[in-house]
């Protein structure tokens, strides 16, 4: 088959976020010509993330923050939060790995910061830079593994994102990759026998430099603050497709040795959401336009399996302020939800899964109070915003019955559950939902109070969600496969396309982790680099 192509490169990688930027890197290093095809201008997902990478069994970061841990305890602890979404094997790899993970994005200039956080948080401010990021303290996380904070946030101001992506742009650049930005991938090209071996794009490369301008504006205010105000995204979406019909022309992109798919996820395409799970609608779109599926779309046309796609996280944080460890979750019913000390995906999956989206924090007087104390300085900004929200809807009470009544929850039930809850701290007894000692609080003292978390759609306090599953790739190399367990020659997933280490349980980090882990994974095999196994990712750290 005969095809013009305007562009040639050993290696293409389509989306040019945290897991293409990686694939990119490694596919250089291994003696690659390497072509990036980017929608926008790159960062994708992860610029707008908290930059939150997700490592431990000591790295130097923990060392220096005087952290005990060991590949044994975040081995234990990720068993139980991955399940089955890769092989034990592929676990024990990415764990073995994580320190010289830290160290390989520290070479690419990605900075970090070994300030611990001294209180449970679900995000900390800019005093601090590793905290714990999941459920390591809960009883959860403590009935398998010792606490450790793994949560390595990049060094930066706010949510700090693009100090992940920028300097693995940067250092992408200075290894000669190539990136066509405003370039959107629409179809995998194979040839007679179905090997992988180009894309099909429609490109503004040859724009007017107005209309290009015009349209990385956009496409920036689209993506933040955009992504807070989905109407103003949305009227953008119209204008950037419009942009698209008059400027845009085909492309033909070949691939002599591999095409890594690291287009993102699909939480912005909203039908696909429904298609797969629609009791996750009505949560905030954690992405850019550009997690609309389209990577996984591709692949699936020609021939890819995909997996885990139902499973879509809701994060609903309780923290901060750090106090709040010690409230009541309750449903509608009046009944405890989770231990509150769990991730925020934790409780947002179950009040979304088992509890009809309907959650309410209950506080007596003196918790709200060192609650009130503490949100200042524990918080970053937007945290001190949707406390003071949820604080002036909270509803607020003399007693258990009154205040239940007003919320629309049952009052026998609440009264059940707060006499449970005092009697088990009484007594010396476990805690109903296996919170552990040191956080429980009991509910005494008037005026009581009920916050809502529950999960419905609000500008003041959404909850960010974001999909987990997507292709199914080969745990050595991140080769896509087929419905037989074949592997389709040529193409390669990453990131969100693909499933991952984080496509069962998501906790702070896991995700970005795995997209540096499963990028570079990619990215050497598409160059032709051998397999790097979980004995000789050992060996190499020793």
């Amino acid at each position: 088959m005969a095809l013009d192509w305007d562009l040639t490169a050993d290696v293409v990688v389509v989306g040019f976020g945290a897991a293409g930027a990686c694939a990119a890197l490694e596919a250089a290093d291994a003696g690659a010509q390497v072509l990036v095809l980017e929608r926008f201008h790159g960062g994708g997902a992860a610029a707008l993330s908290g930059g939150i990478i997700y490592a431990g069994g000591g790295t130097s970061v923990q060392r220096e923050g005087g952290v005990e841990d060991t590949p044994e305890q975040m081995l234990a602890y990720l068993e139980r939060e991955v399940g089955g979404a890769v092989s034990p094997r592929t676990l024990r790899r990415f764990v073995a790995e994580s320190p010289a993970m830290i160290e390989w994005l520290k070479g690419h200039g990605v900075p970090f910061e070994a300030s611990l956080c001294p209180y449970k948080t679900s995000y900390p401010n800019d005093d601090y830079y590793l905290y714990y990021s999941g459920s390591e303290v809960s009883g959860y996380g403590r009935e398998v593994a010792a606490p450790a904070q793994r949560g390595h946030r990049v060094k930066g101001r706010g949510t700090s994102g693009k100090k992940l992506t920028g300097p693995l742009a940067a250092s992408a650049a200075r290894c000669g990759v190539r990136v066509e930005t405003l370039t959107r991938a629409t179809r995998l090209i194979t040839d007679d026998n179905g090997s992988v071996i180009g894309v099909e794009c429609l490109s503004l490369r040859d724009a007017p430099g107005r209309v290009r301008d015009r349209y990385t504006r956009m496409a920036k205010i689209a993506a933040k603050p955009g992504i807070y105000y989905p109407p103003l995204r949305t009227a953008l979406e119209k204008r950037l497709d419009d942009l698209d019909r008059r400027y845009a022309r085909p492309i033909r992109v070949q691939a002599r040795r591999g095409i890594i798919v690291s287009a993102g996820g699909f939480i912005a395409n909203r039908a696909m959401v429904a298609e797969h799970d629609a009791r996750f609608q009505g949560g905030l779109p954690l992405g850019t336009t550009g997690d609309d599926g389209s990577g996984i779309r591709m692949a699936c046309e020609v021939g890819a399996a995909t997996d885990r796609m139902a499973n879509i996280s809701a994060w609903r944080f309780l923290l901060p302020p750090s106090s709040f460890t010690g409230a009541v979750l309750v449903d509608g019913r009046g009944r405890r939800v989770i231990d509150e000390t769990r991730y925020g995906a934790a409780v947002g999956h179950r009040l979304v899964t088992e509890h009809e989206g309907k959650g309410w924090l209950l506080a007596d007087a003196d918790l709200m109070r060192t609650a009130i104390r503490q949100i200042g300085p524990q918080a970053a900004w937007f945290q001190r915003m949707q406390f003071e929200v949820m604080r002036r809807t909270a509803v607020r009470g003399p007693t258990l019955e009154a205040i239940a009544v007003k919320a629309g929850i049952d009052p026998q039930g609440l009264r059940a559950t707060v006499a449970e809850h005092n009697a088990a701290i009484e007594n010396g007894a476990p805690d109903p939902v296996g919170k552990p000692a040191e956080f429980t609080v009991a509910v005494r003292r008037a005026p009581f109070w009920l916050l809502d978390v529950g999960i419905k759609p609000s500008l003041t306090n959404p909850c960010p969600m974001l999909t987990l599953g997507g292709v199914v790739v080969d745990d050595d190399t991140g080769a896509v496969k087929d419905a037989a367990g074949k592997d389709i020659p040529g193409l390669y997933a990453a990131g969100r396309t693909a499933v991952g280490i984080c496509s069962d349980s998501y906790v702070s980090g896991l995700s970005l982790a795995d997209c540096v882990f499963s990028g570079r994974r990619a990215g050497r095999a598409a160059a032709g680099e051998p397999a790097l196994t979980y004995e000789s990712a050992t060996a190499e750290g020793n």
